[in-house]
């Protein structure tokens, strides 16, 4: 097993193998994903016994608030791992955080513009509301850039912001909100239910680094073996998650961690991978031209200002490699 072999590498290098005999790893989570398709590799990786095998206990933290809130959680030290969106991550570190990533997760998520049947296409969204997360998440970009490559720039549409899936989608079923982005499996049963789908994010934006796993940079140097068992785990887990011979048990999984149907979970992984999108990550690798896409966005949008910095700032593949992940 690839762990064994490096636990003795490691124990050469310095660290007791007893460090990594048992470890419990404090999970950031964002409470709008817990059941959402975005947590699926958590969810195999702790039902298949990856996390076992690597003797690693993972203690799932929710933190309020959404997304731009989990590098915080990490900087203070209530968590020790944390999912969070790209963007978020690149403000932290350049504002003195030592937040850095260490395993990707999502690498080029799919969108899609969510409308009420009414509204037969973009046209229909001039003077209307949609709803959208923050400027600086990658949803939002991505968004906007598909808005204006149908023909509808920033002072067309009405903005109001929502942070998560399942804020936007009450809101576009309460009627305030006419237009909304959903993931899977919230996209699927909106067209189901009789909503329109206008277009996917996928149009406007071919390939990014979407989210990202970060630890402090202390925190990992100080626990390398626990991360390192932690991130093979991961790696097992997509890698599971995209093997055709285990795609039955994964709709399952699917199925039980978010509720939907058999119907829709076999159309999530379709979409995903039917033919292969890029969605997700072969084995929880970090897509560094993807994770510089984002930075040009952020560029873009005037979040960061030129000259603009390398991902590599923002990353230490080192538990990556030694997981034989990237």
């Amino acid at each position: 097993m690839i762990f064994r072999t490096l636990a003795i590498l490691l124990a050469l290098a310095g660290f007791s193998p007893a460090d990594a005999a048992s470890a419990t790893l404090r999970f950031g989570q964002i409470p709008s994903t817990v059941h959402a398709v975005s947590s699926l590799y958590l969810y195999v990786a702790e039902q298949q016994g990856f996390f076992a095998r690597e003797n690693i206990a993972v203690e799932m933290v929710q933190i309020p608030g959404g997304t731009g809130n989990m590098v915080a959680a990490l900087d203070r030290g209530d968590v020790d791992v944390t999912q969070t969106a790209t963007p978020y991550l690149i403000q932290a570190a350049r504002n003195g955080s030592p937040a850095v990533a260490i395993a990707g997760t999502t690498a080029n998520p799919i969108y899609s513009l969510i409308a009420k049947a009414a509204i037969k296409d973009f046209a229909d969204l001039k003077g209307k509301l949609i709803g959208l997360s923050l400027p600086v998440d990658t949803i939002s970009i991505s968004m906007r850039k598909l808005l204006a490559l149908k023909g509808l720039g920033d002072a067309d549409y009405r903005v109001k912001e929502l942070v998560g899936s399942p804020l936007r989608a009450a809101c576009l079923k309460s009627g305030e909100c006419d237009a909304v982005p959903l993931g899977q499996p919230d996209d699927l049963i909106a067209v189901k239910d009789g909503y329109r789908r206008l277009g996917l994010s996928s149009e406007a934006v071919a390939s990014f680094q979407f989210e990202v796993i970060a630890a402090r940079r202390d925190f990992a140097e100080t626990h390398a073996p626990a991360l390192i068992g932690f991130v093979s785990a991961l790696a097992d887990a997509f890698r599971f998650i995209r093997d055709p011979a285990h795609r039955d048990e994964t709709i399952k999984a699917i199925v039980a961690l978010t509720g939907a149907s058999d119907e829709i979970a076999r159309a999530t992984l379709a979409l995903y991978l039917d033919p292969d999108r890029g969605v997700l990550p072969r084995q929880a690798e970090i897509d560094l031209d993807g994770l510089a896409q984002v930075i040009a966005f952020m560029g873009e949008g005037g979040t960061i200002k030129p000259p603009l910095p390398a991902p590599e700032r923002f990353v230490d593949l080192q538990y990556l490699r030694a997981a034989g992940a990237q």
